[in-house]
């Protein structure tokens, strides 16, 4: 019998679900960018990395586990 995996995007969240799941290095990155019109689009999680995905416009930011901001992060986004 094989299992069936459920699509996570068919669930639609919104930004305090993914606030939660930063941690305290990230949550004050996230604030920094947010004041320059960034706002929290996602995170992606895995047992190794944690990485918060923002966005301003066609602008795209990532902070990783450390706080640690990207302004040009190399995503590949899936439709």
């Amino acid at each position: 019998m094989a299992a069936v995996a459920q699509d996570r995007r068919a669930f639609p969240k919104d930004a305090d679900y993914f606030w939660q799941q930063l941690n305290m290095a990230q949550k004050f990155s996230v604030a920094e960018l947010q004041r320059f019109g960034y706002d929290l689009e996602f995170v992606r999680k895995s047992p190794s990395f944690s990485l918060a995905v923002l966005r301003a416009g066609n602008r795209f930011a990532a902070v990783d586990q450390d706080g640690q901001i990207d302004t040009e992060p190399k995503i590949v986004f899936r439709h």
